[in-house]
């Protein structure tokens, strides 16, 4: 029992305070069965000790009840062993499902050190707006995030919807658009977040790509030629499972600069301060444009994003591990292989550490009726070239409202929208 009291003192303490190299095979499907079997022979072998203790040490003379109670207490004894050894296993067999559900195996082979001659990871960061009352699927929130592979600095690029004339990458996109992306026939006006859903209905603009593909396959193409970055993969949530995924981590807590009128009907309220949000305030907070704009709301979404990789501490995913498992089999669809999660593990845990930045293309820098691409490409190069920001000290917070419709925009505009301005600023800072 002491061995066993050891072992399991040991795998608790590891799994809260789990650093990358456990965490990477934590995301490897032959480990996690072996973590699972594991588990099981081990309960299998205590619980043998201890059948065999009683056998051996039981006094002869016990009387039929008190044989019974003794039994039980064996009994009872064997379920503490067998208990935690089969939650174990059972979140072994859950992280493997989610691995195989949401990450697909690699066609071609990933290199041991997949960072060497990168100095930076590029994935792009979808937020899609699909219901059953609106067929298709609008890519309203996208991101890229741009990570040095050294340090975990990481830059958010923030993508309007509604750009125009989007220059669409070479190949069969571009002979359809040689002018900029128009969209769907009768309409000649086409923005950036109805590319995705086009490739999806019209195979051709990618070509021998499997359907549920295309969409993303052309969106990275068309985002890395305005970016001028190589944008090598995607993650992608949908609004509604977002609700489950911030549920099942207990809420996320924002600070909230001024009061945000949520829902279809502006039934609710997320009012101003420091507070934590449940799943729906947040996907509210993310996507609200009233007595706002999509600027603005672009940059409370950087601050969403921001919140949520501070919070998501091992103690906070392995209390409601399996919610979050479910949610994010039925929310999120990505391309990164699976051959890639180790080290993406290992960058996870310095961006986490490090400072998050972020830069919106917005007015007035980009007229998105009418966009300088080449401004986006050399901002971004210049971006990217600027020295790592010194450490920051704590801001204070603005909470002054302002009861009419205006004075509230401008204000949130003050304080959120600073990450929608000429510079890239630290997220920290501006969402305090």
């Amino acid at each position: 029992m002491g061995i066993y009291l050891t072992f399991a003192a040991g795998v608790t303490t590891a799994l809260l305070t789990a650093g990358p190299p456990l965490l990477s095979l934590a995301v490897q499907p032959s480990w996690l069965w072996f973590f699972a079997l594991a588990a099981m022979l081990f309960a299998g072998i205590t619980v043998a000790v201890v059948i065999r203790s009683y056998q051996l040490v039981r006094p002869e003379a016990l009387s039929g009840s008190a044989r019974y109670l003794s039994a039980l207490a064996v009994g009872l004894m064997c379920a503490l062993v067998v208990a935690p050894m089969a939650y174990m296993a059972r979140l072994a067999y859950i992280s493997r499902n989610v691995v195989n559900s949401v990450f697909a195996t690699s066609t071609t082979p990933v290199p041991v050190d997949p960072w060497k001659g990168r100095e930076r990871f590029n994935i792009l960061l979808i937020g899609a707006d699909a219901a059953p009352n609106r067929p298709g699927v609008r890519t309203d929130s996208m991101t890229v995030a741009s990570i040095d592979t050294t340090t975990g600095d990481t830059v958010l690029f923030g993508m309007p919807r509604n750009l125009e004339d989007v220059p669409m990458p070479p190949g069969p996109a571009r002979d359809r658009f040689p002018f900029g992306f128009e969209g769907e026939p009768p309409y000649r006006v086409g923005m950036l977040n109805e590319v995705f859903q086009y490739a999806e209905d019209y195979p051709e603009m990618a070509p021998r790509m499997a359907k549920g593909h295309r969409g993303p396959a052309l969106l990275k193409r068309t985002i890395s030629g305005i970016t001028g970055l190589d944008i090598t993969n995607y993650a992608m949530v949908d609004m509604r499972g977002f609700i489950e995924i911030v549920d099942a981590m207990g809420g996320v807590r924002v600070t909230v600069k001024d009061p945000i009128v949520y829902g279809r009907q502006n039934e609710g309220l997320i009012t101003t301060g420091t507070r934590r949000l449940s799943g729906e305030e947040a996907l509210w907070y993310g996507r609200a444009r009233t007595y706002s704009d999509d600027y603005i709301r672009m940059g409370r979404q950087k601050c969403l994003l921001n919140a949520v990789v501070k919070q998501a501490d091992p103690v906070t995913v392995l209390s409601s591990f399996e919610n979050l498992a479910h949610a994010t089999m039925n929310a999120v669809s990505t391309d990164i292989p699976q051959e890639l999660l180790p080290k993406l593990i290992d960058l996870s845990s310095k961006v986490k550490n490090s400072r998050i930045k972020s830069f919106q293309f917005v007015p007035p820098l980009i007229n998105t009726g009418s966009p300088d691409y080449d401004l986006i490409k050399s901002k971004v190069a210049d971006i990217l070239a600027e020295p790592p920001a010194p450490p920051v000290m704590a801001a204070g917070r603005n909470d002054s409202g302002d009861s009419g419709r205006r004075g509230r925009a401008r204000h949130e505009e003050q304080s959120v929208g600073e990450i929608s301005g000429q510079k890239a600023v630290t997220l920290d800072t501006v969402c305090r």
